[in-house]
This record gives structure tokens, C-alpha cells and sequence, in this order.
């Protein structure tokens, strides 16, 4: 195991205050050193897999050594419980974006898109829908008839969901409206009953997609590509 101490002190280096501005501005809280996905990148391929360390990194409580962590813990060695208790440490989006990532290389995907998008917390809850997202884009053995029953769920809880999770929410209707033919008429016609979708993006300059569209680019792209 890469020294913990040694890390976080490379970590604190790479830091600056411009970054710790904007990851604020995007709801990140103290600690954190404001180091750039570029370099968390580099340093997570160059430290990884190094499971012990990602335990020591993610109990530091520092915001950047939470992403590296996810980046060099080794999926073969994560348990169910330990992947819910890193969970119930949620407190921003950009995590959640790096946490649903890494269990979709557990075999806990399933399970915890399951139980996750049914949870009252909010980070929560988009993380559970981060994941179905993730269950879309994957090419397993999932049929068209549980992301018809997820997006009759989006339908149905979209308009009274968490700022958050309605943002989740609509990005896994995209998702599975990008899985095949069927799936995308499903989404597409969703996404039209549903509307427009408004989530508050704070002091930030992004916006949730708009779904039709966005699957319509999607297609495209794809037509383009194998034309």
C-alpha cells in the first residue's frame, strides 16, 4: 500500500484556490484541497488498484482523496456493506458522478440501483439513478421491461422529486432512451409527457438536458458512425 500520509500531502500540493472556488460553487464542502480531475486522474492510474488505500483516503473525509479513492479501490475487494457505507457519505453530485461510476464495476450495480433510487435521502436517491443510468449504458442481460417499469417511475415521481434527483432522473431517462429502438420511442415518449425539467444548478453554469433532444443527438451520432 502507497503511503496514506504521503498522498494526501501529494494531494494538498496539487491543490489550489481557484479550484476549491469552483468545486464550492458545485456544493463541494470542506475539506478539500481543490486538485483538478486532470490530476486525480493521472494520480488514480498511476496508484491504482490499491485497496487499502482507497479505505484510508475515503476516511480522511477530504473531498479529493474521496475521488482518488474511488479511482484506485479495487472493485474485487469492495463489499456490499462497505459500498453503503461509503454511500451514506454523500454530500455533493460530483461524488456521487465518481461513486456510481465505481459500482458499476461491483457486482452490487443491480442491488444497489434497486434499493438506492427508492431512498428519502436525496444524494442518495440520485446516486440510485446515477446507477440506472449506468444499467442502461451497460450491455448486460437486463430486458427492455425493467427500464420500461424505470421510466414509469420517472414519469410518475419526477415532478415531486429532490432538485437533485430530478437532474439523475432525467439523465437515466436519456440513458435508457439510448439503449435500443424500442427503448428510445419508450423514453422519448416519456420525456415529452413529462416536459420541460427544472433543476436549480446554484451558481454554476450548467443545465439539465433536455431529454428529446438529447436522445435525438444521441441516435444521430450513432446513425453517423456506422453509415
Amino acid at each position: 500500500m502507497s503511503d496514506p500520509g504521503s498522498v494526501l500531502a501529494e494531494l494538498e500540493a496539487m491543490g489550489t484556490a481557484q479550484n476549491r472556488k469552483v468545486y464550492a460553487r458545485h456544493g463541494v464542502n470542506e475539506p478539500m484541497f481543490g486538485v483538478s480531475f486532470a490530476h486525480l486522474r493521472k494520480l488514480g492510474r498511476k496508484l491504482r488498484p490499491d485497496h487499502d488505500l482507497a479505505q484510508a483516503l475515503w476516511a480522511s473525509g477530504n473531498h479529493d482523496a474521496r475521488v482518488l479513492a474511488l479511482a484506485v479501490a479495487d472493485p474485487a475487494r469492495t463489499g456490499r456493506s462497505e459500498i453503503e457505507a461509503w454511500a451514506g457519505d454523500l454530500g455533493n453530485y460530483v461524488l456521487i458522478d465518481e461513486m456510481a461510476a465505481f459500482v458499476a464495476r461491483t457486482p452490487f450495480l443491480d442491488g444497489c440501483a434497486e434499493d438506492w433510487t427508492d431512498d428519502g435521502s436525496e444524494w442518495m436517491a440520485s446516486a440510485g439513478w446515477t446507477l440506472v443510468a449506468q444499467q442502461a449504458l451497460a450491455g448486460d442481460g437486463l430486458g427492455d421491461e425493467y427500464f420500461e417499469t424505470r421510466l414509469e417511475s420517472i414519469e410518475a415521481d419526477i415532478a415531486t422529486a429532490a432538485n437533485r434527483v430530478r437532474h439523475c432522473m432525467n439523465g437515466a431517462l436519456i440513458a435508457i432512451g439510448g439503449r435500443n429502438e424500442s427503448l428510445r420511442e419508450s423514453a422519448t415518449a416519456a420525456a415529452q409527457r413529462i416536459g420541460p425539467v427544472i433543476v436549480d444548478h446554484g451558481e454554476t453554469s450548467c443545465k439539465t438536458p433536455e431529454a428529446v433532444a438529447y436522445i435525438d443527438r444521441m441516435w444521430a451520432r450513432r446513425d453517423k458512425r456506422s453509415a
